[in-house]
Order: structure tokens, then C-alpha cells, then sequence
């Protein structure tokens, strides 16, 4: 393992170094309003200030529940430099599942989007909310303040005096409470400390390096700042480098499109749906996609056919890399310099260590070319799971954190993700890995997008289905992908079943839900 350092601080601490070095760069570009690295530090001090007042303390969870904005930013830094700690909310999260989370985090301030704000006051009895900060763009809040419900405004009117100075150990103290996607049982925090969030900033830029200039750089990012990957890639990345965010609040693809026309970004984090997207639309051409030199994938796999179609046709470079909640979040990527092999996540991060296990017991480590679980070990990893002990002990052991991913690594120490552990399907006693199957699916020329599941089956036990996409204008049938997927795959793989679908259902981050496919099914 290739010797690696990083400073030992905080990530308030990382964004003042750049403010102070940068502080009259643009930081932050939303629509028409723009602000520099030194207006963002005065507000995040204000901000700060007048959570203290309202008692916000070190150890104190405060969730923050909004779209892409530079409130997020502001917000995000704020509470961490009180020593408390951040805890990141879907706004599609519904009351439901609000209510488990609050409960879970122990959270008693909420930072929320004025009109999504009904479903966090609908279960507010049963929380241990103290006060909800309400925020609208365009335009003012309307809801009228009380004494639990105030304007973002009014809390940094409040900060008149600087925040009291606390002092947080980056190793042992938690930042953010990231939670897990919950595909099986309730959703899992993972506890990501100051140094697991801020050596992974170092960790993504130790790739590509050379070819960042501080100061300099745009990030365009549509992916949500509260999915970790959204988080450590586009705006820890961006604001330890100096860059310019240019923030959207959502992925549509024409909106970004003319982003990218107008801000000429060099960077651009993104998810395999969003590279689907631009793929697939008319006037691609006419949006100057050149100035993007850097474009990273994670969050789901990237079919190589979208990754090749992309490149084609836009002439940047996308490299896919690997992540998880648990790891802040990345843990592998293709190389910045060097060899990419597309397909691949790459090779582990600088201070990173990897290995395949066997599935049965987890402790025996494969050969080269052998699949298997994959358990990664480095700064990176989670301090465990927020109120769980149980599971924390069962996915870090003795240092090393079991992800539950099935995959192999070749000869040149590039990885490959196989499949997750819960999606592989058995079929007469053969391992089916969904993404083989996906991968052929893809290569059509009439196939948008693609997923596959498990289904019972009589005599298998269970059999492979099919989820299609078809492109737009595309007259496809469940024989001519049956028989596409019969040419190219061994008959125990081939699916049984093809259902169309006008559209695959997804996390905002572009993930695939299988359970969703599943339900659907059942």
C-alpha cells in the first residue's frame, strides 16, 4: 500500500483554509445569485451563532432536509462547526419513514424546505424536535414564525456575536449520520467522523491531482448534496480545492445541459442515469460538453455500453469508481492518469486496502480471477452504525469493513463488482449475477435501460426477469430480447421473462430499486 497522508482536521477547518486562501473566488453559483468563498464562511458563522443561541451544542444531531442549495452548503458547515453533528434527510422521504429516522438520530433541530415541511409538522408530536428552520427559493417563507418555527433568516439575524470556539477531535468525532438505503430492514446510520469524510476528500483527490487547479476548477452538481457520494465528491471535494459549485437542485437533463453551456464546468460527478440521460438527448452536440475534463461515476453500476456511448459522443472521460455510506464514500476508482479499464472500479484509493473473501465464511482470501465477497480496510471506513451494535459488529470485523459486494479482481489489482450479495439469483443451483445479465441487455441497440431480478420458479427455484426500457421510437418484444440474450449468454442465464416498463424505478441517485421491481412482481 502506497504511503499516504492527510491533515488531521475538521472539515470546517478545511473550509476556512480555502476561504482564507480564496476569498473572493466564486463558490457557490445557484441560477441567477452567486457568492464568494468569504460571504459563504460570514454566513456559516452567523448560521452558527444563531444555532448556538438556540441552544445547538456539541453531540446535538441536526437533520438537514432540502434540495440542492446554497442554504445546504451553509447549513452542512455550520452545524459541524458547533461539534454537532449533521444528519442527511431525502426530501422524498415520506412521514413514514421520517418518523423512524428522527427517532433513530435523536435530532432535536430540523433545516427543511418550506414545502416539504407538512410531512416533517404531521409527526412532529412523535419526535424530539425542538425547532424546525424553514427555508423557500424563490421567494420568502410563508408559514409565520413561533417559537419552534422559524425562518433561516431570522436564525442568522440572531448570530450577532461570533460562535463559541469547540474543540472536536477529527478521529473520534462524529460529523454525520449517513443513512444507509435500507433495501433490507430499516435504515442503518452510518457514523462518518471528521477524519473518515475529510481523508476521503484527500483520498478522491490524491486520483487526479495534477490535473485539478486550486482556485480554479467548476463542479457542476446535480447529484443531492445529502447522498453521501453528492456530499464528499461534489461539495467536501469542491470547497477543499476552491472550486466553484455550480448547484442544481435535481437532475433534468436539459437544465443541465444549459448549465453546462453557460458555466463551462471542468468537473462533473455524476450517476449512470444521468450519462444515460445526456446519451440519449437529441442536441447533445450543441452544449459544448468539452469543457468537462473530469467526470466520475458511482453510486450504481455503469453499463460499458452507456460509459463508451457517453464518451463518443461528448469526448469526456467518465471514471468509474466505488463507494458505500459506510466508506464516506469512496473506496476504488479507474485512474486519472493511467490505465482505465472500463467495466472496472478501478484500483483502491491511496490508504486503502482490499481483499475478496469467500461467501461462506468470510475469512479465507481468493485468488486473482475468483469472486467473492469484497472487504475493504482505511481512514475511510465508518466509526460503526448510529444505535446499533449489533449490526456494526457483524459488518466491521477486526478492522475490516464487509460490504456485502460480490466481486473479483484481475491480475493488474483492477476490481470488479459482480453483484450484491442479496441480488445474485440461484437458478438449478447456479449463481446468476444480475449485472452479467444487464450488461447483454444493454448492448442492444433498442434498449434504453435495463434491470433484472430473481422470480420463483417450479423446477430452478427461481429464474431470471427481465425489466426493459425500450428507446424512444424502438419496436421490441419479449422473444427478441429472449433471443438477443440466448446468443450471448449460457442458457441457465437467459431470461424467462421480459417485462416493459415506460421507466426503471430508481433513488435519486440513480440506483436501481430491485425491491421495487420485486414488489411489483410478487
Amino acid at each position: 500500500m502506497k504511503e499516504f497522508s492527510f491533515p488531521n482536521i475538521t472539515l470546517p477547518e478545511m473550509f476556512f483554509q480555502t476561504a482564507k486562501r480564496f476569498p473572493q473566488k466564486t463558490a457557490i453559483s445557484f441560477y441567477h445569485l452567486s457568492f464568494t468563498y468569504e460571504q459563504v464562511m460570514e454566513m456559516i458563522n452567523r448560521t452558527a451563532a444563531g444555532l448556538s443561541e438556540l441552544g445547538v451544542k456539541k453531540g446535538d444531531r441536526v437533520a438537514l432536509m432540502m434540495p440542492n442549495a446554497p442554504h445546504y452548503v451553509v447549513a452542512y458547515y455550520a452545524v459541524l462547526s458547533l461539534g454537532a453533528i449533521v444528519v442527511q434527510l431525502n426530501p422524498m422521504y415520506t412521514s413514514y419513514e421520517l418518523r423512524h429516522l428522527l427517532a433513530d438520530s435523536g435530532a432535536t433541530v430540523i433545516v427543511v424546505y418550506e414545502p416539504l415541511f407538512d410531512r416533517v409538522e404531521e409527526i412532529w408530536e412523535e419526535t424530539v424536535l425542538r425547532y424546525a428552520i424553514l427555508l423557500n427559493f424563490p421567494g420568502p417563507v410563508q408559514k409565520a414564525d413561533d417559537r419552534r418555527f422559524l425562518t433561516v433568516e431570522r436564525v442568522m439575524a440572531m448570530g450577532k456575536v461570533a460562535p463559541p470556539a469547540v474543540e472536536l477531535d477529527p478521529a473520534e468525532d462524529v460529523a454525520v449520520i449517513q443513512y444507509t438505503g435500507g433495501t433490507t430492514g430499516l435504515p442503518k446510520g452510518a457514523m462518518l467522523t471528521h477524519r473518515n469524510l475529510v481523508a476521503n476528500v484527500y483520498q478522491s483527490l490524491e486520483n487526479f491531482r495534477e490535473g485539478v487547479a486550486e482556485g480554479e476548477e467548476k463542479v457542476l452538481v446535480a447529484l443531492p448534496l445529502f447522498h453521501v457520494y453528492g456530499m464528499t465528491v461534489g461539495m467536501n471535494l469542491g470547497m477543499s480545492i476552491g472550486a466553484n459549485l455550480v448547484l442544481l437542485p435535481r437532475f433534468e437533463v436539459t437544465e443541465v445541459l444549459e448549465a453546462i453551456k453557460k458555466h463551462r464546468p471542468s468537473m462533473f460527478p455524476g450517476a449512470p442515469t444521468m450519462y444515460i440521460a445526456i446519451n440519449s438527448h437529441p442536441k447533445v452536440h450543441e452544449y459544448g460538453l468539452d469543457s468537462i475534463r473530469i467526470c466520475n461515476s458511482g453510486s450504481a453500476p455503469l453499463p460499458v455500453e452507456v460509459l463508451m456511448s457517453f464518451e463518443e459522443k461528448t469526448g469526456g472521460m467518465i471514471l468509474e469508481g466505488y463507494g458505500l455510506s459506510e466508506t464516506s464514500p469512496v473506496t476504488h476508482t479507474n485512474p486519472y492518469h493511467g490505465k482505465r479499464k472500463a467495466g472496472s472500479i478501478g484500483k483502491v484509493v491511496a490508504g486503502t486496502e482490499a481483499k475478496i473473501v469467500d461467501l461462506a465464511t468470510g475469512t479465507k482470501e481468493l485468488s486473482n480471477g475468483e469472486s467473492g465477497e469484497l472487504i475493504v480496510r482505511g481512514p475511510q471506513v465508518m466509526k460503526g452504525y448510529w444505535n446499533n451494535p449489533e449490526e456494526t459488529a457483524q459488518t466491521l470485523r477486526d478492522g475490516w469493513l464487509f460490504t456485502g459486494d460480490i466481486a473479483m479482481r484481475d491480475e493488474d489489482g483492477y476490481y470488479y463488482i459482480v453483484d450484491r450479495k442479496k441480488d445474485m439469483i440461484i437458478a438449478s443451483g447456479f449463481n446468476i449475477y444480475p449485472r452479467e445479465v444487464e450488461e447483454v441487455l444493454y448492448a442492444h441497440p433498442g434498449i434504453l435501460e435495463a434491470a433484472v431480478i430473481g422470480v420463483p420458479h417450479p423446477y430452478r427455484g427461481e429464474t431470471v426477469k427481465a425489466f426493459v426500457v425500450k428507446k424512444p421510437g424502438e419496436a421490441l418484444s419479449e422473444e427478441e430480447v429472449i433471443k438477443f440474450s440466448r446468443e450471448r449468454l449460457a442458457a441457465y442465464k437467459v431470461p424467462t421473462e421480459v417485462e416493459f416498463l415506460p421507466e426503471l424505478p430508481k433513488t435519486m441517485v440513480g440506483k436501481v430499486l430491485r425491491r421495487a421491481l420485486r414488489n411489483r412482481n410478487a
